[in-house]
């Protein structure tokens, strides 16, 4: 019975480091505790490691208000619609002959796309099935390394504390991408997986306040914790412009110094999207994000407001 006991003893001591998926977490850089099962093994969100594309005039399962993630890089342009995405969450690909890796977190409604050259390697990553405030975490297939989407920084393994490289991806309705860059690719419903790419594994999700998994911040009012923000990271400070706020200003664009740098916050009503631009007219990597999920990972970032009028 003594042997027993100590046998469940050291169990109990190895499987927080081994039983997260099949990920050695002994030397992660956050707490244990804080990195949730997401509900499917390694891989049981399989990314697309073989995208196919079609034409813009191909992609007859678009219409018009359908979300999509546009990339463009050295003249080259692609569409990677919101629908394929919320199955998959990662595309590994090559655009403009630069490799990267496109990622959605249904969960935070973030799409970030990497540059997936790190630390002088070309690396494919995968969906680990495990979250960490309830954002995805990735993982690449050459290190066993896990990887923070939001925080865009590997936190366990052998690539612990090196950074991604994040390119300008943006989020907007297909009609909007579509007007941008007539020419662009959109991505293949034949991914080479059964999936069915006309249901909405999340629908009602972005409507309601419910969080599915524990964060360490609650969203503050006065936002819904899915009110869409388009975040920014600069020299290790972070802002936030709320649609909302946006929204409200009645213009097509924000300009506003910030950190000393001029920038313009473009804002598109109708596409419901918004990107910035330096001053000379350069996209910045900005995100799209959930509210509840940009603040969790950037409480003490700064959050852009309106100008209200004066009362009379």
């Amino acid at each position: 019975m003594k042997r027993l006991t100590r046998v469940l003893l050291c169990l109990l001591v190895v499987l927080p480091v081994w039983a997260k998926n099949g990920f050695d977490l002994s030397q992660s850089l956050l707490p244990l505790h804080h990195i949730q099962h997401g509900g499917p093994p390694r891989d049981g969100i399989p990314a697309i490691d073989a995208p196919r594309f079609v034409s813009a005039l191909e992609a007859d399962f678009l219409s018009d208000e359908d979300r999509v993630l546009g990339l463009h890089l050295n003249g080259e342009s692609k569409a990677y619609p919101i629908a394929i995405m919320n199955w998959h969450e990662i595309v590994n690909d090559t655009v403009g002959e630069r490799a990267v890796a496109v990622t959605f977190c249904p969960l935070c409604g973030t799409g970030m796309a990497f540059d997936a050259h790190v630390a002088g390697q070309k690396r494919t990553f995968g969906v680990s099935g495990l979250l960490y405030q309830s954002d995805v975490l990735l993982y690449d297939r050459q290190s066993q390394s896990l990887w923070s989407q939001l925080m865009m920084q590997a936190i366990s393994g052998p690539m612990a504390g090196q950074t991604l490289t994040l390119l300008p991806l943006r989020h907007t309705s297909w009609k909007d991408w579509r007007q941008a860059f007539p020419n662009t690719k959109v991505l293949s419903t034949e991914t080479g997986v059964a999936r069915d790419y006309q249901r909405d594994p999340y629908a009602g999700y972005a409507q309601s306040t419910r969080v599915y998994f524990d964060t360490l911040h609650r969203a503050p009012p006065p936002y819904h914790p899915k009110e869409q923000v388009l975040g920014l990271v600069l020299n290790g400070q972070a802002r936030a412009w709320p649609f909302k706020e946006l929204s409200a200003t009645g213009e097509a664009a924000v300009k506003e110094v910030w950190q000393g740098l001029p920038l313009t916050v473009e804002w598109r009503e109708q596409a419901r999207t918004a990107r910035v631009l330096n001053e000379r007219g350069e996209e910045l990597p900005a995100t799209v994000a959930f509210w509840f999920a940009w603040h969790t990972f950037y409480p003490e970032g700064s959050v852009y407001r309106a100008p209200r009028s004066s009362a009379k």
